[in-house]
Order: structure tokens, then C-alpha cells, then sequence
């Protein structure tokens, strides 16, 4: 398992507030994609120019989780699963998403912190 990279992810109901915060520390959009999932969110991939990345989703709630790309999707779940991570509990949140570009789900450390998941396909 590689890790291809390990950002926050903040999902919230005004996106676009939050992306212009960011803007205002000189993140710039690099990438959108939308349709995402049951409720068709939109996901906005930000990078300043350190290299720092940050992810912006609009959402039916407020949180924060660490996203983490990863170039085997199926070993890195079986590797947090077997360290204590479970599936969300709400049964929208626990479901694993194929976007055809890409595969992403949600895990929940023994502490409770978020991860987001995915693995993109080249």
C-alpha cells in the first residue's frame, strides 16, 4: 500500500464560503468533480504554493476528516479494518462509492477521527 496523498477533506454546507477562506490564503482550485455518490456532491481539490492541499465538499453536515489517497484501495481498508476502524454508522456514510475514475469510503478510528479513502484509477 502506497500512500499517493493525505490532505484534509472539509465537507460542509457552504462550500463555496469555505473554498473562498481558502483562496484567501492563497489556495487555488486545481480540481473539480462532481456528481459524486447518492446526493451528487461536488468536490474541490485546492493547492497553494508550499504543495498544501485541501478538499472543500459541499454536504448535508460540517466535518473534517483526513483524506487519503492510496494506490490499493482494498489493501489499505483491510489494513485499517484489522487496527480498529469500522464503518460509519449512518448507512449512506458506510457505503463505498465508484465514481468510475475512482473508489473512495469512509473508515472511523478506535478515537473517532475521520478518514476518507480513495483510490483513483489511471
Amino acid at each position: 500500500m502506497k500512500i499517493t496523498s493525505f490532505n484534509p477533506l472539509i465537507i460542509t454546507r457552504d462550500a463555496e464560503s469555505a473554498i473562498k477562506v481558502f483562496e484567501e490564503l492563497g489556495f487555488e482550485r486545481r480540481h473539480t468533480k462532481e456528481g459524486i455518490g447518492e446526493t451528487n456532491v461536488t468536490d474541490v481539490r485546492m493547492k497553494n504554493q508550499n504543495g498544501f492541499y485541501v478538499d472543500v465538499a459541499e454536504g448535508d453536515g460540517e466535518y473534517t476528516m483526513i483524506r487519503m489517497n492510496v494506490d490499493d484501495f482494498d489493501e489499505t481498508i483491510e489494513f485499517l479494518l484489522a487496527r480498529g476502524f469500522r464503518k460509519p454508522r449512518h448507512e449512506r456514510a458506510s457505503k463505498t462509492v465508484d465514481t468510475g475514475s475512482s473508489k473512495y469510503t469512509m473508515l472511523v478510528s478506535p478515537s473517532g477521527y475521520i478518514m476518507a479513502i480513495s483510490e483513483h484509477f489511471h
